[in-house]
């Protein structure tokens, strides 16, 4: 049975949803969302439900199985996270804008802490989302890269890749929480600044 785990599933090849079950599956990614930063991802089905306003079937009939539910929020997390780059960029300057969106992403990789133990259990429904993630935050990242390197704020051999996975290290929860992660992401973005104005970094 073909899982229809929301319009930002890669792969999928389905028809589009009523507008009225568009609205019912936004309703459970979004409650879902909420349910599992605060409860964890084995928190009761009835809880996702009530806080969406659906009932059980229409959970199942769009997520047979917890682990597709847990897939469709992490993507749809990813896409939110991502989409918040260009926007940064048209409202700030280029190195405020990586400033912002490094915190947005650090902050991401902190809620989504607690579904590391379900990403990495072996579920086949987890397979694509190390791609998933890669192919959806590395090009935002490497546009803010450039575009501070262009503009003279930062050096211009960064790799984003290992920046996402660094940032990723340092969105540790500790008891200062946000403010130690804040604090890392200031001393990284020291360190690019170190030999601005170089030549802009190649693809």
């Amino acid at each position: 049975m073909p899982v229809d785990d929301g319009p930002s599933s890669p792969g999928r090849h389905r028809q589009p949803l009523r507008a009225d079950a568009q609205r019912s599956v936004d309703a459970l990614l979004a409650a879902a969302a909420q349910v599992f930063a605060e409860s964890g991802v084995d928190a009761p089905v009835r809880q996702i439900t009530a806080r969406a306003d659906v009932g059980a079937g229409t959970l199942y009939r769009h997520f047979p199985q917890r682990s597709d539910l847990i897939a469709a929020v992490f993507r749809r997390e990813v896409d939110a996270c991502a989409a918040v780059g260009p926007t940064l960029a048209a409202q700030y300057e280029p190195l405020e804008a990586l400033t912002r969106w490094l915190e947005r992403f650090a902050g991401f990789v902190a809620t989504k802490r607690g579904l590391s133990a379900a990403l990495h259990s072996g579920d086949p429904a987890y397979d694509s989302l190390p791609g998933y993630f890669q192919q959806h935050f590395e090009p935002v990242l490497a546009d803010l890269l450039d575009s501070a390197a262009r503009a003279g704020a930062i050096r211009s051999d960064a790799d984003p890749w290992d920046l996402l996975r660094a940032i990723g290290n340092l969105a540790v929860p500790l008891e200062d929480g946000d403010d130690h992660t804040q604090r890392m992401i200031s001393l990284l973005v020291d360190g690019l600044r170190y030999g601005a104005g170089s030549a802009p970094r190649q693809a």
